[in-house]
């Protein structure tokens, strides 16, 4: 992957302040010489997200989220690592060189290529949509539809003229060859040359989750129109049907804020549920949810809503869906429209409120699927309720849950109308675990879940809020503070990063600090140190008490350990370990060379 220059970061990191930053979204109050404000990552009444202005950090002592700029910008919009940089470098106007290996540049060139030609076909679509004769039919079809003319502008709705190379004739007047539309799905080659992909289409633009242009959807405007109902762009540099969403771009923040998805159909009911605000909808770009897509949502959301067409092939995409969904570790519910409706003409005719209910209301996917096969099979009969039960058992036996497992034989045993020893009894045969589907792109696996870690001792706490917030007394602090004496393991890695930082750079702060770092939890650890808004009376003298009681501590745990060791050792190890005592006591009576100011 194309890397950011060090030096790149660190200029975007000191244009960005993290106050400035911050309260661009959040409302900030100023409580001493730090911030507060309601923490955006859980649920809290009483503020304890601190911002700290001289740090440039930030700390949650809700839910022990910390770190710097780049960290909240990444947990705030759910952005990877490089895309906050970038984020931040335009706001800061700071031009940003890769660092490539070969032929990364090159590709890297012509994906910024078609996203540019992507975007000025956008545009171009648009202007046609609104001001040409040409796509009067467009302009009649979105009008019976209900979508006004602010909706058309927002999700930037555009019409492509029923021509063959209209859009080749632009692009070379623009001075775009044939050759790069098509690598950008948007012309195909003939045995007579290229010629227009999308003609005489509804276009709509598909973005990524930052919302640059990156695909088109095209939908005829009449059942007579040749073709399939909607053509999508084909797998290109910057488009991968199988890992984009279409609407997330405007959807993610209230699916964030809701923690849950509605996930339509097509392009038209998504829309539908963002006028009626509703705005945490979006569609897949095919009838079902991917493995990639159900794990993208999963950043952002707890919980998927279904909301797929009430005829077969709705209910059909909905099945689908389930093991990837389940693979993600997402929750699934499944909201029925009453025949003959999708979503959009549901909201028409019923109103967001009653759509607002209806979702509120989906039931969970096996009550669903159970209220599908009943529907399918015939519960009065033997086969189909045998059918009923294998299914059933088959689709549950995913979860490896046994209480979800147990919950859905009683279901369908009360269903039925059987004893629900006998569903239990079926429901143990052909037990199978589910097996996750592997990622199918290139790109680094999540990181494993942290195991939990205790919380640093108070001394230890003191220790590492003094050696970050009191720089003069560093140097002091590295030639007398033994590692070993430090127990928790984050606060000895923050320490000598800290130290190694300062020896290379001794204008380094908290968040180059926190760069060094890799592990998430000691980043919480450092940040929690430092965001500690309580004052320390005279603190040179309390960091030379701390370092002489952790060091007191050391070897008071040594001198145990040894003890335990004498009774079991030979004559050699013997005459070691008393060696080792004497020095340990003997230590003990030298107090430690006195800090400048203590």
């Amino acid at each position: 992957m194309p890397v950011i220059p060090q030096a790149t970061i660190e200029q975007v990191r000191h244009a960005s302040d993290i106050v400035d930053i911050i309260s661009s979204v959040l409302p900030l109050k100023r409580a001493g010489t730090n911030f507060l404000a309601l923490c955006p990552f859980h649920k809290e009444k009483t503020p304890s997200f601190n911002v700290s202005p001289s740090k440039q950090i930030f700390h949650c002592f809700g839910c022990h989220k910390g770190g710097d700029v780049f960290t909240f910008l990444r947990e705030f919009e759910n952005l990877s690592f490089i895309e906050s940089v970038e984020r931040l470098a335009e706001r800061a106007r700071i031009p940003i060189e890769f660092e490539m290996k070969p032929g990364q540049r090159e590709e890297g060139s012509l994906k910024e290529k078609l996203r540019t030609i992507h975007e000025q076909v956008a545009k171009r679509w648009e202007t046609t949509l609104a001001n040409d004769a040409r796509a009067a039919a467009g302009r009649d079809y979105l009008a019976k539809r209900g979508l006004s003319d602010e909706a058309v502008k927002r999700f930037r709705i555009g019409f492509a003229p029923d021509e063959w190379s209209d859009t080749l004739n632009w692009a070379k007047s623009k001075k775009h060859d044939a050759d790069l539309l098509e690598k950008g799905g948007l012309a195909i080659a003939g045995d007579k040359g290229h010629y227009d992909r999308f003609r005489g289409r509804l276009i709509f633009p598909i973005c990524d989750e930052q919302g640059r242009v990156i695909g088109f959807s095209g939908r005829v405007l009449s059942a007579e129109q040749k073709g399939g109902k909607y053509i999508n762009s084909p797998e290109t540099p910057i488009f991968s049907k199988r890992r984009v969403i279409y609407g997330l771009d405007k959807a993610k923040r209230p699916i964030l804020d809701a923690k849950s998805a509605i996930v339509c159909e097509g392009q038209l009911d998504t829309i539908a549920c963002h006028l009626a605000g509703i705005e945490n909808a979006v569609a897949p770009q095919g009838t079902a949810l991917t493995a990639d897509q159900a794990r993208i949502l999963k950043r952002y959301a707890e919980e998927v809503v279904l909301c797929f067409d009430s005829d077969t092939a709705g209910q059909q995409a909905a099945l689908r869906s389930l093991d990837d969904l389940l693979a993600s570790g997402l929750s699934i519910r499944v909201a029925v429209i009453p025949k003959p409706h999708d979503p959009d003409s549901f909201i028409r005719e019923n109103g967001a409120d009653a759509f607002r209910k209806l979702a509120a209301g989906a039931p969970g996917f096996f009550d669903f699927l159970l209220g599908y096969l009943c529907g399918v099979h015939d519960a009065d009969s033997d086969r189909g309720r045998i059918n009923i039960v294998s299914e059933m058992r088959d689709a549950v036996q995913k979860t490896n849950n046994p209480v979800l497992i147990d919950t859905h034989a009683q279901k369908v045993s009360h269903r039925l109308g059987v004893e629900v020893d006998a569903v239990r009894a079926e429901f143990k045969k052909n037990k199978r675990g589910f097996q996750p589907s592997e990622p199918q792109f290139d790109e680094p696996p999540p990181e494993e879940a942290e195991h939990s870690m205790a919380k640093p001792t108070p001394v230890e706490s003191w220790l590492l809020k003094l050696a970050l917030t009191e720089r003069d007394s560093a140097e002091w602090l590295e030639s007398h503070l033994d590692p070993d004496w430090v127990t928790h393991p984050a606060v000895r890695e923050i320490l000598q990063q800290h130290f190694a930082l300062l020896a290379g750079n001794p204008d380094a702060g908290v968040p180059e600090l926190l760069a060094t770092l890799h592990a998430e939890a000691f980043k919480r650890v450092a940040t929690e140190a430092v965001a500690d808004g309580r004052t320390i009376p005279d603190p040179a003298r309390q960091l030379k008490d701390i370092v002489l009681r952790l060091r007191n501590q050391f070897i008071e745990r040594r001198l145990a350990g040894i003890q335990r060791e004498l009774p079991v050792v030979g004559d050699e190890p013997l005459a070691k370990l008393l060696a080792e005592r004497t020095q340990l006591k003997e230590l003990t009576r030298h107090p430690l060379e006195p800090l400048a100011g203590a």
